[in-house]
């Protein structure tokens, strides 16, 4: 299993300017390479403190790309529904040849209800305009002149520039929440799925799906799954918790605040059961995520144990991706925690 970093700016203003947070993610960016840590990814959200310090994540990755030589740089992820393809294509290729070739691109249908209203765009757009943002970015990465007449965007014999240093483009990733069609289309296209595992118990479930999808369509190769964790290590597990349930719980309630619309009325077929998903969210804490395995806080022993439980509780996955400054936890303190998970925790799943 690989380990990554996590940058979801859960924070706002009011707690910490934008220029401070973005210079303490940097100096952690930092810290990967020699620590070990195999990607550096981070969002795009909007206008509130629930990611809305990250309005476009190709720029956070371009600077954290001069921050380290080998760590690959993935959008966790890009918007395609507020984003016209041309421009993001031209982005793409301009940070995998920034980096070198170290881009991988997530994309994501959003879910936010107020970043649709403030866009003016209707959620029940938002299969409609993913499917064909990801396949126009797709066109344009791959081949040197590309048309496509789509229902939002259209354009004909497009050379986007710069071209791709990867060949013949970055690897696509799909972030999916909790819908089983999401999982399932992530496979039959073959594209890699990253998730989040709040909700808990039907991760193993949604997963066999994406291989299920993966293998019906006849992929060669083997699907590569990434969840995402908060995690935080500390010498004893007393201090971990003292250190991360305060911030764990915050950035849970600013979660539910941020996608309240959906508890509140608003209803899409695009989003079926979102009522649902973010009510059970309103009901999460520390310790439930704690105790699903959602969340990696402890001492190290108590984590390769908790992450190998996990890990075979949803029949395997491949890279785990970090959140370690969420909230208000600070550098210094995000700093100490990647140092003891990588000297005292990745060494020991290693082997395993």
């Amino acid at each position: 299993m690989d380990f990554g970093l996590q940058f979801f700016p859960d924070i706002g203003p009011a707690v910490k300017p934008a220029d401070r947070y973005f210079a303490e993610c940097l100096h952690l960016v930092g810290l990967a390479d020699p620590l070990g840590y195999t990607h550096v990814r981070t969002v795009e959200h909007y206008f509130e403190d629930y990611g809305g310090y990250s309005p476009n994540p190709i720029v956070f990755l371009t600077a954290a790309a001069m921050r380290c030589s080998r760590a690959r740089l993935i959008t966790g992820a890009v918007l395609p529904v507020f984003n016209n393809p041309l421009k993001l294509a031209g982005e793409i290729g301009m940070l995998d040849a920034i980096s070198g070739g170290r881009l991988e691109v997530g994309f994501a249908r959003a879910f936010l209800p107020h970043e649709f209203h403030r866009f003016g765009i209707s959620p029940d757009e938002s299969r409609a305009r993913f499917v064909e943002g990801v396949e126009q970015v797709r066109l344009l990465l791959e081949h040197d002149k590309a048309s496509h007449e789509g229902r939002f965007h259209r354009f004909r014999d497009v050379t986007s520039l710069p071209r791709p240093t990867q060949s013949p483009r970055p690897p696509f990733w799909i972030a999916a929440l909790g819908t089983p069609q999401s999982f399932q289309e992530a496979g039959r296209a073959g594209h890699k799925v990253m998730a989040i595992p709040l909700a808990g118990g039907r991760m193993k479930e949604l997963l066999q799906l994406y291989r299920e999808g993966w293998r019906e369509a006849g992929h060669p190769g083997r699907p590569q799954v990434m969840l995402a964790f908060h995690m935080f290590c500390a010498p004893t597990r007393a201090e971990a918790e003292a250190a991360a349930r305060a911030p764990l719980n915050a950035y849970l309630r600013s979660l539910v605040t941020a996608a309240s619309a959906w508890t509140e009325g608003l209803s899409s077929a695009d989003y079926p059961g979102y009522d649902k998903i973010i009510e059970g969210l309103r009901s999460e804490s520390f310790e439930s995520q704690v105790a699903k395995g959602a969340a990696w806080i402890g001492e190290p022993a108590a984590l390769v144990d908790q992450i190998e439980r996990y890990r075979e509780s949803v029949g395997g996955f491949d890279i785990a991706s970090l959140q370690v400054n969420f909230n208000t936890i600070d550098a210094a303190a995000a700093e100490r925690s990647m140092r003891l998970f990588s000297e005292a925790v990745m060494p020991r799943l290693a082997v395993r």
